[in-house]
């Protein structure tokens, strides 16, 4: 299940992780926005200047190097 962290910079203490099964992510007129089964659960003004980046997590670990 993808979670989403939305950060603003020089806000550290508005950063949040949306996660959902199923959430998704749409951009529209100038708004990202994010919805679930029961419809939109957020919407930010690209204005706002947050940085969203998907964050999957890990199914298995990762090979390590030797």
């Amino acid at each position: 299940m993808p979670a989403y962290l939305i950060r603003h910079p020089g806000k550290a203490s508005d950063d949040i992780l949306l996660q959902d099964d199923p959430l998704t992510l749409t951009f529209a007129g100038g708004w990202a926005i994010f919805a679930d089964a029961g419809g939109t659960c957020l919407a930010i003004p690209a204005k706002a200047g947050a940085h969203i980046e998907r964050v999957d997590h890990p199914i298995g670990s990762a090979p390590q190097k030797e």
